[in-house]
């Protein structure tokens, strides 16, 4: 690919970010809309699970293939195709009549989003080849993430209601418009000289491991853990799993490379990114349904009093980058583990009279603990890794981001449907207490884990790992 302007790379950096906002903002303003979503198309709890799962499985399962697709087809006609089918995807979901549709239709949004985030960032990388402007795009990219989490609850509660929840969708459309236009105007095509084969089989192994799970945690409740549906559901899950493991390591290329969770450093932020994603998507999902229809303040209100978590985040981002790299990922793992740990422990004590303080109290904590926790999780996956490899260890991260979400509401909503005696309005919050402490607990094993797999002890695996992939290239 010939060597742009600097006006030119700019432009890129900003179109590719265009899709990083909107994917981004849709994973805080959906959350927002459920309350009306489960009013309007008369969903149950689990109905609303599935609107947030349907997405993050999807995007988890997707993620990895539609980076190496984007290498070998193109990475401009990846992005662009990931543009219109989110587009649509959006679209549809606004004029969903049921929450089958709805989730349907979010399943269609997905597809396009998985090849949005991974090939973007794949084309800036591509774009800026100075290390000192790449770093600085990059930083730019995780600044607009923030930007996104901290616009969204607001943005969504605003549209709920003025317009109604089918303008969460909708106001996607323009934005994934005005990027494909801009896209085909300006993004250069560019392929990987040598791209990675793509693993059909390892793909469906990970599908069937990530849908088996989550439906039998999600159904469970609903069809009961003893039946065969649930049972199948979970047998499915460990034959998948057990097959994957023993497929990929035959491969030349896998999909997944086993060898990768000797590292110590690697297997931990893998854990960590499911542990930390989980409790931020268990908190939106209970937060939001607490905020609306316990409390029943407005979807606008409930954005308001949302911001300061948000703003934290967008606060303690670039500390966290900072400290990672000045002082290694341990400090910022631990903080993250313990303020998401103290957050958990002070929203179980919600009541329907809490006052505003102690809810901005923990609002604050967890924000701050979550805006620690992204930086670590990525240096620490790549960790030691041969730099050929680094790229393929920071999709696994971003995956296991993913499944820690799809994980989140998955348990966060089984949990408060077996516990739900009466109306959501009157029962939910003895009901979501033991959801905060699960919260709290996933804040703990970050603490636990950030402490035993950045010693030396850690590294020494990583180097072993790293030194073992160079043999075999």
């Amino acid at each position: 690919m010939p060597e742009l302007s600097r006006g030119r790379r700019l432009l890129v950096l900003g179109i590719c970010c265009l899709s990083l906002f909107i994917v981004g903002l849709d994973a805080t303003i959906v959350n927002l809309a459920l309350p009306a979503i489960r009013s309007d198309l008369n969903a149950d709890v689990s109905k609303l699970q599935w609107t947030i799962d349907a997405y993050t499985l999807v995007l988890a399962s997707l993620l990895m293939v539609s980076g190496s697709t984007a290498d070998r087809v193109g990475r401009r006609r990846t992005f662009q195709l990931g543009l219109v089918l989110f587009g649509v995807g959006s679209l549809l979901c606004g004029f969903a009549t049921s929450a089958d549709l709805l989730i349907a239709f979010r399943m269609l949004q997905a597809v396009g989003g998985s090849m949005l985030n991974p090939v973007a960032m794949s084309i800036i990388t591509n774009t800026f080849t100075d290390p000192r402007e790449r770093a600085q795009a990059i930083g730019v990219w995780g600044g607009v993430v923030g930007l996104s989490m901290s616009v969204g609850p607001v943005v969504g509660g605003a549209l709920v209601d003025s317009a109604g929840w089918q303008y969460i969708f909708w106001i996607n459309v323009p934005v994934a418009l005005a990027a494909l236009v801009l896209t085909a105007l300006f993004v250069p095509e560019s392929r990987a000289a040598v791209p990675r084969r793509i693993d059909p089989v390892g793909q469906v192994l990970v599908v069937l491991l990530l849908g088996g799970l989550t439906y039998g945690i999600i159904e469970g409740q609903r069809a009961g853990w003893g039946s065969p549906l649930i049972i199948g559901c979970f047998v499915l899950t460990v034959v998948a799993l057990i097959g994957l493991v023993l497929y990929e390591r035959r491969r030349v290329e896998p999909l997944l490379e086993p060898r990768f969770f000797r590292s110590a450093p690697f297997s931990g932020a893998t854990l960590i990114a499911v542990a930390g994603f989980a409790a931020l998507s268990g908190f939106l999902f209970l937060n939001s349904l607490y905020l609306q229809s316990a409390r029943g303040f407005s979807a606008f209100h409930a954005g308001l009093l949302t911001l300061p978590m948000a703003a934290m985040t967008v606060v303690f981002a670039p500390v966290s980058g900072w400290l990672v790299g000045h002082r290694g990922p341990r400090l910022p793992l631990v903080v993250a583990g313990g303020m998401l740990t103290v957050s958990g422990l002070v929203l179980s004590r919600l009541s329907l009279s809490t006052s505003t303080v102690e809810l901005l109290g923990g609002y604050l904590l967890f924000g701050l603990g979550f805006g620690m926790l992204n930086a670590p999780i990525t240096n620490a996956a790549v960790s030691g890794m041969p730099r050929s490899q680094a790229g393929v260890a920071a999709a696994i991260a971003s995956t296991s981001r993913q499944v820690g979400a799809s994980l989140g509401v998955a348990i966060a909503g089984t949990v408060l449907t077996a516990r739900l005696t009466g109306a959501l309005e009157t029962g939910f919050v003895d009901a979501a207490r033991l959801c905060w402490f699960i919260i709290a607990g996933c804040g703990l094993l970050v603490l636990v884990l950030g402490l035993i797999t950045t010693g030396a002890w850690a590294r020494r695996t990583a180097a072993s790992v790293a030194e073992d992939l160079v043999k075999t290239r």
